[in-house]
């Protein structure tokens, strides 16, 4: 079981939703990126899921119990203490990050963990250093169907400044970034339940053997395994 919800108003400039899953079975879930970053309590206590680049399987046991709180695309900034690059593809234990101390004995019960990791956000993000506008305005345009070279041009910047700017916001280049984009609303149109042929035309794709072998590079499945509802637990 899986839900997720708005962050409230205190969060809602930089946290995309708060979410909370009780895995029902013995199974493995695949992660797939999203340009998001997650701070996450689960069984073995707090840790960062950072901006992925590819698949991430995810055991999980019968009865595991997960809550997050997912930072939305270029939002992180500063707040976790490291370059965000150092958390790509990476499950990084809290404790090992300077942003960010939890007491993991403050909140024993699931029920409580969410409410901890929301005050200690909210807190945090009132010291974090506010986010340029120009990285949301990247995400948006990127979204739009634009190209890295017209992103930067309309940005003002060279494509030069640009990549160093969304490895320094996203943790990785501008056109990684724009092919995650492009996978998740290709994605989101399949899920409902868009012919893939009108995926391919619709989402920037070359052709709908360009959309079947990014999907496949970015989750490690086929498109067809991933229209059945899966979001990141880890």
């Amino acid at each position: 079981m899986y839900a997720e919800r708005p962050p409230g108003p205190d969060l809602a400039g930089r946290i995309a939703c708060v979410w909370h899953q009780v895995s029902e079975t013995d199974s493995t879930h695949l992660v797939v990126p999203d340009a998001c970053v997650d701070l996450i309590w689960g069984p073995g206590g707090l840790f960062v899921a950072g901006p992925d680049t590819g698949p991430a399987p995810t055991p999980m046991a019968a009865g595991d119990t997960f809550v997050g709180i997912r930072f939305k695309p270029g939002a992180v900034g500063d707040f976790f203490g490291v370059p965000l690059s150092e958390l790509r593809d990476q499950r990084v234990p809290l404790s090992a990050l300077p942003g960010l101390p939890i007491d993991e004995a403050c909140a024993p019960q699931p029920k409580w963990r969410l409410e901890a990791m929301r005050a200690a956000v909210q807190s945090r993000l009132a010291r974090s250093d506010s986010i340029e506008p120009a990285t949301f305005a990247t995400v948006e345009a990127l979204k739009a169907g634009r190209t890295v070279t017209e992103v930067a041009w309309d940005l003002g910047l060279s494509e030069r400044q640009l990549h160093r700017r969304s490895v320094t916001a996203f943790g990785y280049a501008p056109k990684i970034l724009q092919r995650i984009v492009r996978f998740q609303r290709a994605l989101r149109m399949a899920r409902a339940g868009v012919s893939l042929a009108e995926v391919a035309a619709e989402g920037g794709y070359s052709d709908q053997a360009h959309l079947s072998n990014d999907v496949k590079r970015l989750s490690g499945v086929p498109m067809g395994r991933l229209l059945s509802p899966v979001r990141r637990p880890a």
